[in-house]
């Protein structure tokens, strides 16, 4: 049993007969006769009492009607709901997101996503890279924006991944107190000026953290720290106030009046931001459509002019 069968049986029942059935079927008659004559042979029963110039439904055939217009009716909606999927006028995308890129590049690409494909749902997973690997490997999300550091290697190599952009660390401090490396004269922060001011570290297990960590154990240096296990917000909040420094992403100190950004001497400390998902899941219409976006982003945030153009690279 096939939709076509069914479409043409409830075309006679509707018009009682199968020259008029077949014109609006836009069928030669023969081939809606073979169709209606294989379904009462798969059903093992006759549907169809054929008189001359006339057809009438048999017992069979009145019980099979509501029932065959019924999937035909669900036939349709199901058409209709795949085509509004694939023309984004409806869906939804789970998208994992590390914390410091939620409050910077996700922002950007979220409120003009939801501009352009209003019926869309975005369901946001904010966790450290590692967590949204493992959520990506369970299919619990259909795309992540994760972050590859100076240490964090190329475990990533199961997903496919593509780079987006990479981007300068930077350390911030209070707009309002006076500028601790204000020697550095335009030439960025040396980890060796770094470790002996107070400032705020992140938990043990962000990328970021276990990044500075590497860092300043190269070079055989301990860093003063104020305030250690501080999120992203509430590190930003206490740079503000002037507690103590932090490195953070170029990208989360623009637009931030109350912080002063200056970029760390070298230039090997930065972080690559990719797109990854499963390499053996093909991306629905809608999640092709936000990586696309994604990229449309990162070449707004890199082009000349741009806040972040001399801080931010365009992988």
């Amino acid at each position: 049993m096939n939709l076509d069968q069914l479409r043409s049986f409830a075309e006679v029942a509707h018009t009682g007969h199968f020259t008029r059935a077949a014109e609006r079927l836009h069928l030669a008659q023969p081939s809606l006769s073979r169709q209606i004559s294989t379904l009462e042979a798969e059903l093992g029963v006759e549907l169809l009492h054929r008189t001359r110039g006339h057809v009438a439904l048999t017992t069979a055939g009145e019980r099979l009607l509501p029932l065959a217009r019924r999937m035909l009716a669900d036939a349709e909606t199901a058409r209709g709901e795949m085509a509004e999927l694939a023309g984004l006028r409806r869906g939804r995308i789970r998208m994992g997101a590390t914390p410091t890129l939620c409050t910077s590049l996700v922002v950007e690409v979220l409120a003009d996503f939801h501009e352009r494909y209003p019926g869309i749902d975005i369901e946001i997973l904010e966790r450290g890279s590692r967590s949204l690997i493992a959520a990506l490997m369970e299919g619990t999300l259909d795309l992540a924006l994760i972050v590859t550091s100076v240490s964090s290697g190329s475990a990533r190599a199961v997903l496919e991944h593509e780079p987006i952009l990479s981007e300068r660390l930077v350390v911030v401090s209070a707009a309002a107190g006076p500028d601790p490396f204000a020697s550095a004269n335009g030439t960025g922060v040396e980890l060796r000026e770094l470790a002996v001011v107070p400032h705020v570290s992140f938990p043990e297990n962000y990328d970021l953290r276990v990044a500075m960590d590497a860092a300043f154990h190269a070079e055989g240096l301990t860093p003063v720290v104020a305030v250690e296990g501080a999120e992203m917000d509430a590190a930003l909040r206490f740079a503000e106030r002037g507690i103590g420094v932090a490195v953070v992403p170029a990208m989360v100190a623009v637009d931030r009046p109350l912080l002063r950004a200056t970029p760390l001497a070298d230039p090997a400390l930065l972080r690559t931001v990719s797109v990854a998902r499963r390499s053996d899941m093909a991306p629905t219409p809608s999640s092709a459509a936000l990586q696309a976006l994604i990229r449309e982003i990162a070449d707004r945030l890199t082009a000349p002019g741009a806040a972040t153009a001399d801080l931010v690279t365009r992988m």
